[in-house]
Formats: structure tokens, C-alpha cells, sequence
């Protein structure tokens, strides 16, 4: 059994996966995700971009192949130690936002951070924090089903952030937002992860979005096609140099 290399936070080799249905989803996806990196993967719907993500990040537990946290091999946890691994260490952001109904905005926010065990005083100062840098901050005392979908989702945005994750995953987080705040909201969200060191692992089909990463994968019929390294946005100088990645 190969050895995930020591500066990759995320590493997976030979990833397959086969829906319930009979129908592949990956097909041997191997790839390695440096600490603090913000990749991007990147492909048409059905490509296999959401069950790559849910298989690094525990959600679903990978059949063929290894997927290793930190030295941890995720693939052999059962569902309890993957659970307490998200809940500790991973931040998820679906394409559909989903809140806790009875809970408040605020509330919501802080739940990740209530659920480690901090205090809810300073739980609700950390959720106000990033509520704000997400321009949702005036809604805090607001319950879930007063918001607009795309307010719900900056929300849920929010909600990842607080905990400051050592991984964020974030499928195809954008999707609800009007044009105009994607630009906004995801500026954000690689800023601060840059600044606190939080890996992120983003699913897109769009190239403005992945533009916003470090690096791009793209993903079509289940496999890693070819790895793309992008410069920062707004930065004037050339691409760096693309690679190929084997599958």
C-alpha cells in the first residue's frame, strides 16, 4: 500500500464507484490535496464531481480504493469515526441550502462551533463575525424560512466558516446565488480560508468559479482528465504551467 505523501492534507488513490443503480460514478480517481490548497474540480453535471467529494470527505464510504486525512485512512473508519470527523475537522456546503428550521440564523451559524463545545456566547460572536463578512449579518435574529434561498445560502456558507475546518467542501456552493454575488461570495470565502489555512476541495461546473482556485481537476464520465494550475485572481502574469494527472 502506497504511503500518502507528508505535505498533502487529502490524498485518494484509485477511487471507483458504482451508484445503487449499477451506474459508475468514479472510475479510479487518484489525487492529492496540499494543506491550506484551494482546488477546484471541475466538470459537466453527472461527471462525478459530488460523489468524488462525498467519498473524500467521509460522507460516503468508498468501496474500491483509499482516501487518507492526514495520515488517517478514512476508508477503513466505520460510521461513527467519520461522523466525529466531520463534525471536527471537515466543513460541508451543499448546492441547496438547508438550515435548521427552529433555529434562527445566528443559531444556525453557530451550531458547527456548539457542537465542538464552545460556549454559546462566544459561539454567537463567531457566527455574527461571518455573518457579516457575508453580508447577512442584519438578519441574524431572522428564522430560515423569512430568507431568500440565496440569503439561506450565504448562511450556509457562514455556518462552514465559523469552525474554521482544516478541509472545506464545498459542492457547487455558488449554485443558488445571482450572478452578480457569486463573485462576492467566493472572494470571500478563498480569502478566508487563505488566511486561516483551510483547505478547500470546490465542485463546479463553472469556469468562473474554479478560476477562483489554486488548482483545477477536471472530471468527465468518472475520471481525472487532466490537473490545470491557475494563478491567483487578478493576477496579471501567466497561468502557471498545466500537468497531467494519471487515473
Amino acid at each position: 500500500m502506497d504511503v500518502p505523501p507528508d505535505n498533502e492534507v487529502l490524498w485518494a488513490r484509485a477511487l471507483h464507484y458504482t451508484h445503487d443503480d449499477g451506474s459508475p460514478a468514479l472510475g479510479g480517481v487518484s489525487l492529492g490535496v496540499a494543506q491550506g490548497e484551494i482546488l477546484a474540480v471541475n466538470g459537466p453535471s453527472g461527471s462525478g464531481k459530488t460523489t468524488l467529494l462525498r467519498c473524500l470527505s467521509g460522507l460516503t464510504r468508498v468501496r474500491h480504493g483509499e482516501v487518507w486525512f492526514n495520515g488517517v485512512p478514512v476508508h477503513t473508519l466505520g460510521p461513527l469515526a467519520r461522523e466525529r470527523l466531520r463534525r471536527d475537522r471537515f466543513g460541508w456546503v451543499d448546492p441547496t441550502p438547508v438550515l435548521v428550521p427552529e433555529l434562527n440564523v445566528w443559531e444556525n451559524t453557530a451550531l458547527p462551533l456548539m457542537l465542538r463545545g464552545t460556549s454559546r456566547r462566544r459561539a454567537k460572536v463567531a457566527a455574527q463575525e461571518w455573518l457579516e463578512r457575508l453580508d447577512v449579518g442584519d438578519l441574524a435574529r431572522m428564522r430560515p424560512h423569512r430568507l431568500r434561498q440565496a440569503e439561506r445560502q450565504r448562511v450556509c456558507i457562514a455556518r462552514a466558516l465559523a469552525p474554521f475546518p482544516t478541509v472545506l467542501f464545498a459542492d457547487e456552493p455558488t449554485a443558488p446565488l445571482h450572478r452578480a454575488d457569486r463573485a462576492h461570495v467566493l472572494r470571500t470565502l478563498t480569502t478566508a480560508a487563505r488566511s486561516h489555512g483551510i483547505t478547500v476541495v470546490l465542485a463546479s461546473h463553472d469556469p468562473e468559479t474554479a478560476a477562483f482556485a489554486d488548482r483545477t481537476v477536471a472530471v468527465l464520465d468518472g475520471r481525472c482528465v487532466k490537473t490545470v494550475h491557475l494563478p491567483p485572481v487578478g493576477d496579471t502574469a501567466e497561468g502557471r504551467a498545466a500537468c497531467s494527472l494519471s487515473v
